[in-house]
């Protein structure tokens, strides 16, 4: 497979690379050259961080619903697997667009404009999307970050001795889906975290993703205690998802700003639960900054 041109951006400390085919972040890497990120080993994954739009996870029967009409819309949505332009970029910075077309109208029927801004500065990548509405209608979407760390980081080897630490306590359950349908189960569970810790092991992702709909905390740290971390920071996104492919190398830190369809509903997108809705005229960001400790 061809490797794709990527677009690199740097800092004294970091240098990150974007593949502008999704404006999916590809690479992490510090100044000693160690990788952040998944090692994207397709016996497992082959994913870095996509970008999830118009909607985060499933639609039941891959289907948008909408003014009386049918859409195919499938797992995640197409920002992924589409083109963006290059709007700008410098040594530090660069800016992606996306824009509806025939094509996505095709399967989501409405105006938008995606932009995706990545910089770095210091031991930190800021990520930004932006969402706009030129359109005369409401823009019913949601938005979803999908990035992959190492499992374990640089300068460990020990995976167990990794945890999140979130900013606050988070006593309230957990979601799941069915893993034949991606759609969430109304059932909740227990939470795995113990106050504002939570162990990492393989085995919370036998049945998928970890999933908070409802977070209290808006940033937390990935990492070791007294070793290498991540500090991912999400003021914009109340809601969190935690993912791997047991046994691969890396684990999914998603802030999301929706999520999949529950079981059960088959309604019009603009009432599908955690949707945002943006009037004409209007845009919102979600900005997700990783900052490396011990690089």
């Amino acid at each position: 497979m061809t490797q794709p041109a990527l677009v690199t951006i740097a800092s004294e400390t970091l240098t990150a690379a974007i593949n502008p085919l999704g404006a999916e972040l590809w690479s992490i890497t510090d100044r000693a050259g160690q990788q952040w990120m998944t090692d994207a080993d397709p016996a497992f994954w082959t994913g870095h961080a996509p970008v999830l739009f118009p909607i985060v996870g499933s639609l039941a029967g891959d289907t948008l619903h909408h003014a009386g009409k049918a859409y195919t819309l499938p797992r995640h949505g197409f920002a992924r697997r589409s083109d963006f332009a290059l709007v700008a970029h410098d040594g530090a910075t660069a800016h992606f667009r996306l824009r509806d077309s025939a094509e996505t109208r095709a399967v989501y029927p409405f105006a938008f404009v995606l932009d995706m801004a990545f910089a770095v500065e210091g031991a930190t990548l800021a990520v930004t999307a932006t969402v706009s509405n030129p359109g005369n209608e409401t823009l019913p979407f949601s938005f979803g970050y999908h990035p992959a760390f190492a499992w374990p980081l640089p300068g460990s080897t020990d995976k167990h001795a990794h945890r999140l630490v979130f900013t606050k306590d988070e006593p309230e359950p957990i979601a799941r889906v069915n893993k034949q349908t991606g759609l969430v189960l109304e059932r909740r569970y227990a939470t795995p975290v113990r106050g504002r810790m939570l162990p990492l092991r393989e085995q919370l992702f036998t049945n998928d993703a970890v999933i908070w709909t409802d977070l209290a905390s808006r940033a937390l740290t990935y990492g070791v205690e007294g070793g290498p971390a991540l500090d991912v920071a999400f003021p914009d996104m109340a809601m969190l998802g935690l993912w791997q492919v047991p046994g691969a190398h890396y684990i999914c830190i998603e802030p999301w700003a929706g999520h999949a369809d529950p079981e059960g509903f088959t309604g019009d997108i603009t009432q599908k639960p955690g949707i945002v809705l943006l009037a004409p005229g209007e845009s919102r960001s979600f900005r997700m900054d990783v900052t490396v400790r011990g690089g």
